[in-house]
């Protein structure tokens, strides 16, 4: 086996918890996560849901820094289309003056809610100006590779760190894979959003042509003593891809959400559809079979894994025996 596994989090709240319980979740599942051998953990970015606790994966990105020491930190991902890229820049230039070395930077291309969250995201953003996703990617590269000057008049993304935090770009298209081999950007194909085998193989090939960076795949897994139960928790998750009049496209986790979306953006749904899925579920040694299969079929050097489960100690067994059964931990409780 010669894959790293890491950790997309989104700081779920069960039945019954408040944030605060969810986010003491998240810093315990970092705590845990660099014990058992995780390469990485991830903070998502999702807006206006109160089954998340994760609009601002900065902040919590500062405080994991602070109470971990080897792991690597960062977004999966920011949300670009919201914000400025210089401002975004700052942010992550400051998180890895903090902590040199362990942080990154995942930006992705959707809009982490809803329209009308969007809309409160966005509001006195002059569209024009902002330009296309690729403008605005493009910007910020350029902004963190901005270090020195001898120009009084130039701006500086400041404060400047001895290591520029490590970019990727989230996707699940052959026009994101080519977006961040342009500006060599690491890529990660959201394999837990788009579950379509013939377009990961499409865009592994792809990307493998145009970049020597690593293969990363972010997938959904569940893990369980007994495959049963690890498939009665498989059962409540779900994907849905809705495509509006407009040409907007997005992926959302209900049906519900999907109309919800297409009622709010103004614009008739073209197309409402359940995905197929990429979960992978079962015990250990079942799980760790499908990931070796994977990794030798489309050449995975990575899976950020995403872990659809709300409850606390159901998520955290999954994590916990998926390092086991990699052998990514010597003692594991």
């Amino acid at each position: 086996m010669s894959y790293r596994i890491s950790i997309l989090d989104k700081s779920p709240l069960a039945d019954g918890e408040t944030a605060s319980q969810a986010l003491a979740r998240t810093l315990t599942l970092a705590l845990q996560a660099e014990a058992w051998g995780y390469h990485r953990l991830w903070i998502a970015e999702h807006h206006n849901t109160q089954q998340l606790a994760s609009p601002s994966p900065e902040v919590v990105i500062g405080w994991l820094l602070g109470q971990t020491r080897r792991i690597r930190i960062g977004s999966g991902g920011v949300m670009l289309q919201h914000y400025s890229p210089y401002k975004v820049a700052e942010n992550f230039n400051l998180l890895a003056s903090l902590a040199p070395g362990r942080v990154d930077l995942g930006v992705g291309k959707a809009p982490g809610g809803l329209p009308l969250s969007t809309r409160a995201l966005q509001q006195g953003v002059n569209a024009q100006e902002k330009g296309t996703f690729a403008d605005q990617l493009t910007q910020l590269d350029h902004w963190l590779a901005q270090t020195r000057t001898d120009n009084p008049d130039t701006v500086l993304p400041t404060p400047i760190p001895p290591q520029r935090p490590e970019g990727f770009l989230l996707g699940a298209s052959l026009d994101s894979a080519e977006l961040a081999a342009q500006l060599d950007w690491n890529f990660v194909f959201a394999a837990h959003l788009n579950g379509d085998k013939n377009l990961l193989r499409e865009v592994s090939q792809r990307w493998r042509s145009l970049s020597r960076r690593d293969v990363l795949v972010a997938v959904q897994v569940i893990v369980a003593e007994d495959a049963a139960q690890a498939a009665k928790l498989a059962s409540a998750v779900e994907v849905w891809g809705v495509r509006l009049e407009n040409g907007q496209r997005v992926s959302v986790a209900s049906q519900q959400q999907a109309e919800a979306f297409a009622h709010q953006a103004g614009s008739p749904a073209v197309e409402i559809v359940r995905r197929e899925s990429s979960l992978i579920a079962g015990t250990a040694l079942q799980v760790r079979a499908q990931l070796d299969a994977l990794h030798q079929y489309y050449g995975v050097n990575e899976f950020i894994i995403d872990t659809p489960v709300a409850e606390g100690n159901p998520r955290l067994a999954s994590l916990r025996l998926l390092a086991q059964t990699l052998n990514r931990a010597e003692v594991l409780s």
